[in-house]
């Protein structure tokens, strides 16, 4: 669908500078726009690549000189990514999903759907099952029985909700999530080999071998408003009580989140984030991609983990960590020169023993 740069200024709250009935189709970086396309040069750096491309007009940084660069309308934004955000949303054509309910779908006669519920084929509503207005239920998902999934939710294809799950609002899982499965949770008749790891320490274990016994869970899973879930993404149940993910969180692809966590609002996790069961994370908490989190934790309000980093500690609110184990950036970076400066430093104590040390001084 095309779009005037006066409608695309407009989404963005901004002004649009130059021929405002000009129409575009997509957006594309400098150097590969045509003619219709909006070039995103949100640095000067991106825009040198607009002499290369055929871009007639772009989403520029404010005080951008948009007719140096040869442009027939642009639009200037203080925070450029934020405009891209706008744009892109009025451009995505979407995933195709076919409208009502498919013939091939599976729904309960006992499950509730709201008002301009979709479903797609394959796809199974289970018993007590309820689906907020203007949902959208892509091709081969299963939601479980007494599930709820809240107004204007999208689930992409091959979405997996169990059962008791709670989810609010405006929830987007990608393909392949699992938002409900059992938690990785079991015991042994007796003290095992990691308890008694954990009391000595990583002392010699002495434990014999015990078959592993199942502890179900029980709690579900209770998703705020807002949240959205990447492709592959596990959400475990809890045990007793559920397992809860706040308001405004983002998890990418490929992300564990065990039984009994408790995460607050507005975090963002990337790709790779593992987190062991009952942890609690604050509010507004990045995770960077790979960073794991060890069980029993408490992560502060605002804390940063740089990627690939490993929790096993508690972290107070508004800290920036990094390393295995995590600790305060500035630290790890002091550890890691000091680690880079080691062979250095021991071929200058070689050096000196040399140099004291002559040879047939102490025969």
């Amino acid at each position: 669908m095309a779009y005037s740069m006066t409608e695309i200024a407009r989404a963005l709250g901004a002004e649009v500078l130059g021929d405002g009935a000009l129409t575009i189709d997509s957006v594309a970086e400098p150097a590969e726009a045509g003619p219709r396309d909006l070039a995103i040069a949100m640095k000067p750096e991106f825009a040198e690549g607009l002499p290369n491309g055929q871009a007639r007009a772009a989403l520029l940084w404010e005080g951008a000189d948009w007719q140096g660069f040869g442009l027939a309308a642009a639009v200037l934004v203080p925070r450029p990514r934020m405009g891209l955000a706008a744009v892109t949303a009025m451009l995505d054509p979407g995933w195709g999903y076919g409208e009502g309910i498919s013939a091939l779908a599976h729904v309960d006669p006992q499950a509730e759907l709201g008002e301009g519920v979709s479903v797609g084929p394959f796809s199974v509503i289970s018993k007590g099952a309820r689906i907020g207005a203007g949902s959208v239920i892509g091709p081969q998902c299963y939601v479980g029985w007494d599930s709820t999934v809240g107004d204007g939710a999208l689930l992409h294809a091959g979405v997996r909700i169990g059962p008791r799950v709670r989810i609010g609002a405006r929830f987007t899982a990608h393909p392949g999530a699992v938002i409900g499965g059992d938690g990785f949770s079991f015991v042994t008749p007796e003290a095992g080999a990691v308890e008694k790891a954990r009391a000595s320490l990583g002392g010699e274990s002495d434990a014999k071998a015990q078959a592993w016994v199942r502890i179900h869970s029980l709690g579900a899973v209770e998703v705020g408003d807002d949240v959205e879930i990447g492709c592959n993404t596990t959400v475990d149940a809890g045990t007793v009580r559920a397992t809860r993910i706040g308001n405004g969180c983002k998890i990418d692809n490929q992300c564990q989140i065990g039984h009994n966590v408790t995460v607050g609002q507005d975090c963002l996790m990337a790709a790779g984030v593992a987190v062991a069961g009952s942890t609690r994370i604050g509010n507004n908490v990045v995770l960077g991609g790979r960073v794991g989190v060890s069980d029993n934790v408490f992560i502060g309000d605002g804390v940063v983990a740089a990627g690939a980093s490993v929790i096993l500690s508690n972290v107070p609110a508004g800290r920036v960590v990094m390393g295995y184990p995590a600790v305060k950036m500035d630290s790890h970076i002091e550890s890691y020169k000091a680690l880079r400066r080691l062979p250095r430093l021991l071929k200058q104590v070689a050096e000196l023993q040399k140099a004291v040390f002559k040879p047939g001084e102490n025969d």
